[in-house]
This record gives C-alpha cells, sequence and structure tokens, in this order.
C-alpha cells in the first residue's frame, strides 16, 4: 500500500503531480453579479501553493497529498505505516515513528522539495 492510498484513501490519480501548475480561478469580484455601471472586469486569483491539488485544482489538503505523492514517488521511500503526514498552512508536518534517522532526513528532503512547503515539522517523530 502507498502513502496516498493509507493516508487519504485514494490510489495515485492518473496525470497527478508533485508540483502542478497553478489553476487561475475567478476572484470574487469576477463572480458578482453585473450591475449598469462600470463594467467587470474579470480578476483571476491563484490557488496558494500549499492548497494545490495533485492536478493543480484547489484542496484544503494539496500540500499533504502531493508530499505523499512525492513519498511514493521515491524508490527509496516506502510506506512506512508507523508515519502520518498532515500539513498547518505551508508547514508539512510528520508524526509518528521512523526506523532510522536516515529515512527521515531523505522524507525531510523530499517533503522540502515541494512547491508551497515552506518548513518541515519533525517534533513529533520518533526514531528508532
Amino acid at each position: 500500500m502507498g502513502w496516498l492510498q493509507r493516508l487519504f484513501g485514494m490510489d495515485k490519480p492518473q496525470e497527478a503531480k508533485v508540483n502542478p501548475p497553478t489553476q487561475q480561478q475567478p476572484s470574487s469580484a469576477a463572480s458578482r453579479p453585473k450591475t449598469d455601471e462600470a463594467p467587470a472586469t474579470t480578476k483571476l486569483s491563484t490557488t496558494p501553493p500549499e492548497r494545490l491539488g495533485l492536478h493543480g485544482e484547489y484542496d484544503q489538503s494539496g500540500l499533504a497529498k502531493r508530499v505523499a505523492l512525492a513519498f511514493d514517488e521515491d524508490p527509496d521511500l516506502d510506506d512506512i505505516s508507523t508515519l502520518y503526514v498532515a500539513q498547518t498552512s505551508t508547514t508539512v508536518v510528520l508524526k509518528g515513528k521512523v526506523p532510522n534517522q536516515a529515512i527521515l532526513d531523505k522524507m525531510v528532503k523530499v517533503a522540502r522539495g515541494v512547491n508551497g512547503a515552506k518548513a518541515v515539522d519533525t517534533t513529533q517523530v520518533t526514531v528508532g
């Protein structure tokens, strides 16, 4: 079982990307009803990188899912059933237990390589 399957109950979607391009969305100003006053202009907003899903769509847990995908795609990182991935804003949070420090170091390096990850919190991880 892979990281995405265990943590989020989903198989790797086809064409999912660790760092997908951002999809632009109409902002709330563009979605307001038009009036007879000034013509409305369409403003596009971009999804913050930590909220990008596996295909570039908005996803509240997007960063955590993309980190799980990055772990799945790294041949050196097997699924560790005692470790979990979460996110708090732009921080990737790892929780649980890993077999050794080298694996934890590799996971931190991979997680930092995901767009939107500003920090990786390992304070809730035990080694050994």
